[in-house]
């Protein structure tokens, strides 16, 4: 696994623009955000999550949850679940996208098995079942990396589009 990424975006012109995007296939994308190259989202960087391994079909990213994800009742809220999980699902549908494709998460859906505790560093990992002309689907699991356990699991369905220039 990789160290987070050296630049997150701070504003909306630091984010890739869409020549960035149409000028890579999908995994040239996220090889690119994994490299630096392209700013990582601040999605991951405000959720205490980051991209930490691509390949063709599976994206994995790690995070430890803090007090800043907690919910009213002392726990991770469960939108840390999913953010991770839609994350790691869709950009391994992304990964499959030749030049001039774009994708947008349809539907997702998380099973959470497990409290996460406070500081317990997590991997979720993403893999495509299915890599169509529009739809892409794939399936994730969040795990504790010291312990192995299943935290989590998911699965999604993205919708897959040409890009207009």
């Amino acid at each position: 696994m990789s160290d987070p990424q050296p630049h997150v975006a701070q504003t909306l012109d630091d984010l890739p623009d869409m020549a960035d995007l149409l000028s890579r296939t999908g995994l040239e994308f996220m090889q690119d955000v994994l490299a630096g190259k392209l700013s990582g989202p601040p999605i991951g960087a405000t959720m205490g999550f980051h991209l930490a391994h691509v390949e063709p079909g599976r994206v994995v990213f790690e995070g430890t949850p803090d007090f800043t994800v907690t919910n009213p009742m002392r726990g991770v809220h469960g939108g840390w679940y999913g953010a991770i999980l839609d994350s790691c699902m869709a950009c391994a549908v992304m990964t499959t996208l030749p030049k001039g494709q774009i994708y947008t998460t349809l539907e997702y859906k998380v099973n959470i098995t497990r409290a996460v505790p406070l500081g317990t560093r997590m991997e979720a990992v993403g893999e495509v079942s299915h890599a169509g002309r529009r739809t892409g689907v794939a399936t994730g699991e969040l795990r504790g990396v010291d312990d192995g356990k299943l935290y989590a699991t998911a699965s999604t369905t993205c919708l897959v589009m040409d890009a207009n220039p």
